[in-house]
């Protein structure tokens, strides 16, 4: 038997202004993937953690420290 691990999301609600057409795509694909928005928005924002000039971006900026730890990406700084 698996065990179910907690999601340890800490969400918070956000006040961000998207078009129209962003709220549809979302909305549908949310569908798709029997998932709520929330969760198939959360899901695509951390793959641009793959985006490598992102990350060495995020490295080369004072303080990084706090902004690396918070993004949960001390494994891929280097």
């Amino acid at each position: 038997m698996q065990f179910l691990e907690p999601k340890n999301k800490n969400a918070k609600p956000v006040d961000w202004t998207i078009s129209e057409q962003t709220r549809e795509i979302v909305k549908q694909y949310a569908e798709y993937a029997e998932r709520t928005e929330s969760e198939t928005v959360d899901e695509f924002l951390l793959n641009i953690l793959g985006d490598q000039k992102f990350i060495d971006w995020i490295t080369n900026k004072r303080s990084n420290k706090r902004v690396v730890q918070k993004m949960g990406i001390k494994d891929k700084v280097g």
